[in-house]
């Protein structure tokens, strides 16, 4: 559905996207994550054709969105991190205004707005002027005219931003909605939005891919089984300096005692290292019960951090 192949970006001297290539298929949401200054927003504005890229192609359902822009772009709506709203019109209006510029005919505008709005949820807010609308409506307005014309794909920078936690909520249950029919690339900062939402995530450091997976299978790569959650039956201190003492573990902290007589610790082994053996022997060895023994995923944020550490804190 998108197809996006050595695609690259220069100002003068700066490379903002460096010859990145990857692929969405039809159904998918992807979340597209990096630091500020990563080339996450020139990817997504090259992608719709707001800008055009030095070298490499996007392509829309096989339509390159430079040579073939209308028949590329008929397949895209896009949500910019600030929605391109008209705060004097009424929800109705601008969205039939929206129409109007994609083509429709009256028939066919009075059924997509009212069923745009529908999935938006914004239906009983039609007569509402756009400027008396809370921020959380009015990233639905936006979002509502990107579904104008019913694209095949839909870019989405930034969806949530501002919103309070109940509105976040609810834009993510309507963006899990929409993907079961259409193609989404979704930009954000708030990782755990991205975790609960997205198929895969796509991470950009310095205008590079340097991760491209599930998060679960992100998590797992980079885990290696060198951090370990334990329960162990025994003396809290004794515990925890026991393990602390093992061959290339690094740390081992408590962390909560669920059962009375146990404690919980975790245990983080060297790079490369898989400690759960040493762990089992040497407990056993001082007649210290083990429980539980599961090793721990990263959380999103973490992959994050841990692929995008070389990014030199550039903005």
């Amino acid at each position: 559905m998108i197809e996006v192949s050595n695609l690259t970006k220069k100002y003068g001297q700066n490379v903002a996207v460096d010859n990145i290539s990857f692929t969405v298929s039809e159904g998918e949401i992807v979340g597209f994550l990096g630091p500020n200054g990563a080339g996450k927003s020139t990817t997504m504005n090259m992608i719709t054709g707001y800008i055009s890229s030095t070298e490499g192609s996007v392509k829309i359902n096989g339509f390159d969105i430079l040579e073939q822009p209308e028949e590329a772009k008929r397949r895209i709506g896009y949500l910019p991190e600030l929605p391109p709203l008209y705060m004097d019109m009424d929800v109705v209006e601008y969205l039939n205004f929206v129409a109007d510029l994609n083509g429709l005919k009256k028939a066919e505008k009075i059924k997509m707005v009212a069923q745009v709005m529908e999935t938006t949820q914004i239906t009983h807010m039609k007569n509402r002027l756009i400027k008396n609308l809370s921020k959380g409506y009015k990233q639905r307005v936006g979002l509502s005219q990107a579904l104008i014309g019913n694209p095949d794909v839909l870019i989405l920078d930034e969806p949530t931003v501002g919103l309070d936690p109940k509105q976040i909520i609810e834009m993510r249950d309507v963006i899990k909605n929409l993907g079961r029919k259409h193609t989404i690339i979704l930009s954000s900062h708030i990782l755990s939005e991205v975790s609960a939402v997205c198929d895969r995530v796509i991470i950009l450091a310095q205008g590079k891919i340097v991760a491209s997976d599930t998060p679960e299978n992100l998590s797992k790569r980079l885990t290696q089984t060198n951090r370990l959650s334990v329960r162990v039956k025994g003396p809290k201190e004794e515990v925890v300096n026991t393990l602390r003492n093992i061959e290339n573990v690094e740390k081992a902290y408590f962390v909560t005692s669920k059962e009375t007589g146990t404690v919980d610790v975790v245990v983080e082994g060297k790079e490369g290292t898989d400690i759960r053996e040493d762990v089992f022997g040497t407990l056993t060895q001082k007649s210290y019960p083990i429980l539980s023994m599961t090793s721990m995923d990263l959380t999103l944020e973490e992959i994050f951090l841990q692929v995008t550490k070389d990014d030199g804190g550039r903005k």
